[in-house]
């Protein structure tokens, strides 16, 4: 005898096509915390180098608790990688974004992002995305 099967998980459908959305319909997706929301804010983050708007928004977003909570892996929150993006991209902007996003941050998670990056200070750190 077979049992009734357990819950499923929920159905996520087809990946929304990201690299077509504007800034904003992106944010969007990213605040409603929608499914792919990930991608989504991974999408936004590879436009920050040259798009100050997606470096306001990626900045922004990084305050999210959603995005506080949500772990890539190990300690690693998609806010933190919203903050490695922008120090990442090296313009100006970025980097004044990810300050103001890293020190909205907790203290606890000030200290534990500085030691993620192996850094004293946020001003030291340049991480490479590859």
């Amino acid at each position: 005898m077979h049992g009734e099967p357990g819950p499923s998980l929920p159905r996520r459908g087809p990946a929304p096509a990201v690299d077509r959305m504007g800034n904003a319909e992106l944010a969007r997706m990213i605040e409603s915390e929608h499914p792919y929301r990930g991608r989504a804010l991974f999408e936004l983050c590879d436009r920050v180098a040259l798009d100050a708007d997606a470096a306001t928004k990626v900045a922004m977003l990084s305050r999210l608790t959603s995005l506080r909570q949500a772990r890539l892996f190990d300690r690693v929150s998609l806010a933190w990688s919203a903050i490695i993006a922008l120090l990442a991209a090296e313009t100006t902007h970025a980097r004044e974004e990810a300050y103001e996003a890293f020190f909205a941050l907790e203290p606890e998670e000030q200290r534990d992002l500085l030691d993620y990056l192996e850094v004293g200070k946020i001003e030291e750190a340049h991480p490479r995305i590859t």
